[in-house]
């Protein structure tokens, strides 16, 4: 199969995997209590946020960082590609505003003074990255904080995922895992690092804990 295809075909999946199936479980499975790791990064991304801001929560399923966002005087617009996860999210916060868009799709302007995107970057496939944050540049204003997540495989199950995609003749490329349904990519650390750089993000802090590699940049 042409890869572009595949490609095509795996987000149309994604998409209808967590309109049908994540969307109504997701807070009741995972929603509910925001990890350790998580917590102490968003405390930080939301230190540099000025005050009133706008904060754009892209792939925002359905909006489990939001009450901390808006107990801390921010305002937030939610994005996600799943219509199913943002009518939940809605339902939870019916003042935020809400647009269904992928991250591939975004094209706002200096519309944001800040953004996160957690738990969702490992939807995201290698070609698609420096597009994604590209666009994350074009949308925040000078010097605005990004929050972002990586997700970090288990030792041994990039090598495993690749080598079982490619036996089914799957195109992938090594750190995906797409041999079975769903879609997780699993970039190497120095490879998001360039990214970030080309995309003209400078690091802040990063951490690393509950299966994540946590980075704090803003853009330069």
């Amino acid at each position: 199969m042409d890869r572009a295809e595949w490609i095509k075909l795996k987000r149309g999946e994604s998409e209808q995997r967590m309109d049908e199936l994540w969307s109504p479980i997701y807070d009741d499975r995972w929603g509910a209590t925001i990890e350790p790791s998580h917590r102490a990064m968003l405390a930080k991304f939301i230190v540099l946020c000025p005050p009133g801001a706008t904060v754009l929560d892209a792939a925002c399923g359905t909006g489990k960082y939001w009450s901390a966002l808006l107990e801390a005087g921010l305002k937030v617009h939610g994005i996600d590609q799943s219509a199913g996860m943002l009518q939940r999210a809605q339902r939870k916060h019916p003042q935020v505003t809400i647009e269904k868009l992928g991250l591939q799709e975004m094209a706002f302007a200096t519309a944001f003074q800040a953004a996160l995107c957690m738990d969702a970057m490992e939807n995201v496939f290698p070609e698609d990255w420096p597009g994604v944050l590209a666009n994350f540049r074009r949308a925040l204003t000078p010097g605005a904080p990004l929050y972002l997540t990586v997700e970090l495989p288990e030792p041994g199950q990039v090598e495993a995922d690749f080598d079982q995609a490619r036996r089914l003749g799957l195109p992938v490329v090594r750190g995906e895992c797409a041999w079975e349904p769903g879609y997780h990519y699993y970039p190497e650390a120095g490879q998001v690092d360039a990214w970030l750089t080309a995309a003209g993000f400078r690091l802040l802090d990063e951490a690393t804990g509950d299966s994540y590699r946590h980075l704090l940049v803003d853009r330069e």
